[in-house]
């Protein structure tokens, strides 16, 4: 039951642009184990089933786990992304206050799990925090939407996806194929969606195995890392916003492609609406306290 909750958390969390789903991962604690299920998936698996049969696969693989955890975010991305896009539209600054707040309270979280005490954590903290703060305010790039394009458009996105902090669609935004890949799946284009699954797979798959031989070899510098990338997606998270340029649906609607943090006062200035600062207060100590819950279940329960 407790994996479906995370899942529902998840599959939330990737509603929103900016906001990923491996950062309820990590701060609920099954961050490691879905790395290490995720890396189970390679073509030596094949030979695996033919030796040892479906079921004993299924149980190597954590596949329970992993068929539970992904049912529930694909539930709940199709239940919650109509209400989370509206108040994303209506009620941005509570919205953004409150992943403000998660993501704050999960830095603390996961830096306790780092030698504070080594100059290596601060090191690679610094280096995961401008990363982040990079990554969050790259200029959006122009790509021709080839099947190669989408191939290794789908591995840099997945790959995304799986670090806390950095968001799977904001990095399609930032590569110019977004729109391209939403088109594809309305019209159902087999062909790009194909280029596009088989690079997350791949990069997936890839990447997992990376970071499980660096939890297993470097596990105080790969946490202080990561605990960077979180702290420097705080810029994205900001709940007061000036944006300076929007990608066009092809529905006429609009996406903030380009936003810079700004101040309450200021934010009321340039966009002729209430800061709530009081409110935002609010839902930032409920994404605090929705960490420490998270928290606290994860010490007291295996998942």
């Amino acid at each position: 039951m407790r994996v479906v909750c995370i899942g529902l958390l998840m599959g939330a969390a990737e509603i929103v642009p900016g906001v990923s789903g491996g950062t309820i991962a990590f701060i609920s604690g099954i961050y490691e184990r879905l790395v290490n299920a995720l890396k189970c998936f390679t073509p030596v698996l094949i030979l695996k089933l033919r030796e040892k049969g479906i079921k004993a696969v299924w149980v190597s693989t954590d596949a329970t786990f992993l068929a539970l955890l992904f049912a529930a975010m694909g539930m709940s991305i199709v239940i919650f992304a109509n209400a989370i896009s509206y108040l994303l539209q209506n009620e941005p600054v509570v919205m953004w206050s409150f992943f403000f707040g998660l993501v704050l309270a999960s830095c603390w979280v996961v830096s306790r799990g780092t030698d504070l005490g080594s100059l290596e954590t601060y090191l690679f903290l610094g280096l995961g925090v401008m990363t982040g703060l990079v990554i969050t305010h790259l200029a959006p790039m122009e790509i021709q939407p080839s099947a190669v394009a989408l191939f290794f458009g789908g591995m840099v996105a997945v790959c995304a996806w799986i670090l806390p902090g950095i968001s799977g669609s904001f990095i399609l935004l930032i590569l110019g194929l977004y729109a391209f890949v939403v088109e594809a799946i309305k019209s159902a284009d087999l062909i790009s969606l194909i280029a596009l699954g088989a690079g997350c797979a791949v990069g997936l798959v890839s990447f997992a195995h990376l970071l499980s031989i660096l939890f297993a070899r470097f596990r105080n510098a790969t946490l202080a890392l990561l605990t960077g990338f979180m702290m420097g997606s705080l810029a994205k998270l900001w709940p007061w916003k000036n944006t300076v340029s929007y990608h066009l649906k092809s529905d006429g609607g609009q996406i903030p492609l380009e936003q810079e943090p700004v101040l309450p006062g200021t934010y009321e200035v340039l966009t002729q609406q209430s800061a709530d600062v009081t409110i935002a207060g609010l839902a930032i100590l409920s994404g605090v306290f929705l960490v420490i819950t998270l928290d606290w279940f994860a010490k007291k329960n295996d998942v």
